[in-house]
């Protein structure tokens, strides 16, 4: 599955879990959870809670970091549940991208009153097989 399509699933279960549950108000692991759920309903492989090592010169320098999830082995998805998102967030989201050696993260705020205005895509390069076209969810 080509990653815009890809991105795109994860962006619609993402609007699925908001409209389901009401919107903003409930704590981040529950938005997790049910995206978590939404995601394999997609017919999705889902890994939640993703141990990532921090390697400083090949030595393992720190307990791992946790991905909330990882989509198809493809993509990070990182969750909030914020009023506002802070750009601290899209930086740690493109470290655990260079970490893990990744292309793509989305980072989706469950704070928003709407969940569009929460969704930000990461990026950390792209090669031209990726097909990020200007018709992907926005950044």
């Amino acid at each position: 599955m080509k990653l815009n399509v890809l991105t795109g699933e994860i962006v619609g279960a993402a609007i699925e879990v908001h409209r389901e549950l009401g919107g903003p108000g409930l704590l981040e692991e529950v938005y997790e959870s049910a995206m978590m759920y939404e995601l394999r309903l997609r017919g999705l492989a889902v890994e939640q809670q993703v141990a990532v090592p921090v390697l400083y010169k090949g030595h393992n320098i720190k307990k791992p970091h946790y991905l909330d999830l990882l989509v198809e082995g493809r993509v990070i998805v990182e969750l909030k549940a914020v009023e506002k998102c802070s750009k601290l967030f899209e930086s740690q989201l493109l470290t655990y991208l260079r970490l893990t050696q990744l292309n793509v993260g989305l980072l989706i705020n469950f704070g928003e009153t709407q969940i569009r205005h929460g969704v930000r895509r990461v990026v950390n390069s792209l090669s031209p097989s990726d097909d990020l076209s200007a018709s992907a969810p926005p950044r």
